[in-house]
């Protein structure tokens, strides 16, 4: 069953506001994560609560999507993470039902094919955009929770595979110079 994704989730804009290097929550920016949705820096709380209307603090399952700039996309904010509010480079995905896991539609806003299609359709010379109705008008495959789970699972042990054969690659590489060098010797 293919739907939009404004029929599946509340799409809103982040919180457009300045930290002030203190305070109750964290204002995740897209510099915090690598262009894989990955945290790469460590978060600190520099955002006062006073102000910040509940509707844009973020909920464990929120899908964050990184619309603005070169590097899109998507996350999911979970429950161990602080108390955080998303700034306006991303859209923040709120689930109207568990048909769909989180992490299952950030997979699908990852997967390169959603990538191309999306960065097809961006705006702006200087900065690329992606807009809100873009993203609501999205169409989404949805599988049975059984299927999207064996998806991630498989994602998952990719990635892994990927990984290994890059420590592999690096520590071969490494042998080899090593060899080079005593035989220089």
């Amino acid at each position: 069953m293919k739907k939009a994704i404004k029929e599946i989730t509340y799409i809103q804009t982040g919180l457009f506001t300045k930290p002030s290097g203190f305070g109750e929550l964290v204002y995740l920016q897209s510099k915090h994560f690598d262009e894989n949705g990955q945290l790469v820096a460590e978060l600190y709380t520099d955002l006062l609560a006073e102000g910040v209307s509940e509707k844009h603090v973020l909920k464990s399952g929120d899908v964050l999507f990184a619309a603005k700039g070169a590097k899109n996309f998507a996350t999911v904010f979970e429950k161990h993470n602080q108390p955080s509010v998303a700034s306006t480079s991303f859209f923040v995905l709120r689930l109207k039902s568990n048909q769909i896991l989180p992490e299952y539609l950030a997979w699908f806003l990852n997967n390169p094919q959603t990538q191309m299609l999306l960065k097809g359709q961006a705006r702006g010379t200087s900065i690329p955009s992606i807009s809100k109705q873009v993203l609501e008008n999205l169409e989404i495959a949805i599988p049975r929770i059984e299927t999207q789970r064996t998806i991630l699972e498989i994602t998952k042990l990719r990635n892994v595979e990927k990984s290994l054969k890059q420590k592999i690659e690096a520590l071969r590489e490494k042998q080899i110079q090593q060899q080079i060098i005593n035989a220089i010797k």
